[in-house]
């Protein structure tokens, strides 16, 4: 995502530096020695201070993002603010010194650095109180284009988990076991059961346990196996202390899904599929052997997975495809440091 940038208008920086010059500078017109050059270089001293603490500060502003809302008010950034302010205030009092060298030195200065910790201060803090503005609005924006991507996507996945040609396959298969008498019609019934179970419960769950999504792929597995029989070979190799991780719903499903979908699946040449844990990630790897004639694609599986991954995390899952195979690669999500 592109990092928005915080600004402020020009007219209100130059406007608010010279307005500031002008309200300091009417101690030195209410003297009852008045002298125009003194008020004229104190009003120069300030202003051009006024504008060196607001520049200054602008273009020191971190870039927003999304790992900067967490970060407020900063007491290092303000120490190192006075202290370069006290310096800068210095050489302009030094300047003015040397134009106007009738002026007691060390008076002058103490007042030149004491104005100056003010202006610091007190524009440092409302320009925070600005960025922090700023922040909330970036925030409540990004909230409302999540939610409404997120709702985009979740239609997607919805749609693509009541597949009807999924479950009229299924049907095929169950009305071909009972007819044939097979022995695991009543265990087919009941993984059919459990996968639409598992996708009325899960389809509004932004997460679900990565055992969890286990648990649904075996029921998955199961009825695809009854339909290819050996014509899929799919493994499994999860670390156990994965487990306990997030996963968004029906991810895995859909990655399996898309692998049969746009490769050649019979007992002749059967489709490898692994699913396994590659440090912090999660693997689903096939082997490549396209159909001749694919089918229709929309493009719209991988991608809704990593609408979701970036809406969660800010991090994209990774596609690696090559001749031979085709491997995605999913950041695991950990709830202490990602949730």
């Amino acid at each position: 995502m592109k990092k928005q940038t915080f600004r402020i208008s020009g007219k209100i920086i130059w406007s608010s530096s010279i307005l500031v010059g002008i309200l300091l500078s009417i101690p030195k017109i209410a003297e009852r020695h008045f002298s125009l050059y003194e008020t004229i270089a104190n009003f120069v001293l300030t202003t051009l201070f006024a504008l060196f603490v607001w520049y200054y500060n602008m273009y020191t502003l971190p870039a927003y993002s999304r790992k900067d809302i967490a970060h407020g008010f900063s007491a290092k950034r303000l120490v190192k603010n006075l202290a370069l302010g006290l310096l800068v205030m210095f050489l302009l009092a030094s300047l003015q010194q040397f134009i106007l060298s009738h002026l007691p030195f060390g008076a002058t200065m103490v007042m030149v650095e004491v104005r100056g910790i003010l202006i610091t201060i007190t524009f440092y803090m409302f320009i925070q109180l600005l960025y922090q503005s700023y922040h909330n609005q970036q925030v409540s924006i990004e909230l409302e284009r999540s939610k409404m991507d997120n709702l985009g996507a979740q239609y997607e996945l919805l749609k693509q988990q009541v597949n009807p040609h999924f479950l009229f396959n299924s049907l095929n298969t169950l009305k071909y076991m009972v007819e044939s008498r097979d022995e695991h019609t009543v265990e087919f019934v009941l993984k059919l059961s459990d996968f639409y179970r598992f996708t009325l419960e899960s389809r509004k769950l932004n997460l679900i346990k990565l055992g969890e999504e286990l648990k649904i792929m075996d029921a998955y597995v199961f009825l695809l196996k009854a339909r290819f029989e050996e014509g899929i070979d799919l493994s499994v190799a999860i670390d156990p202390q994965l487990q306990q991780t997030w996963i968004p719903p029906f991810t895995l499903q859909l990655l399996v899904e898309n692998c049969i979908k746009h490769n050649v699946v019979s007992l002749d040449r059967p489709l490898q599929i692994k699913i396994y844990s590659e440090g912090d990630f999660i693997v689903v790897q096939n082997q490549v052997q396209l159909k001749r004639t694919p089918e229709a694609s929309t493009g719209m599986g991988l991608e809704n997975i990593n609408q979701r991954y970036t809406h969660l995390l800010d991090k994209k899952i990774l596609i690696q495809p090559n001749d031979t195979l085709f491997t995605i690669k999913l950041p695991v999500i950990h709830e202490n440091s990602h949730y």
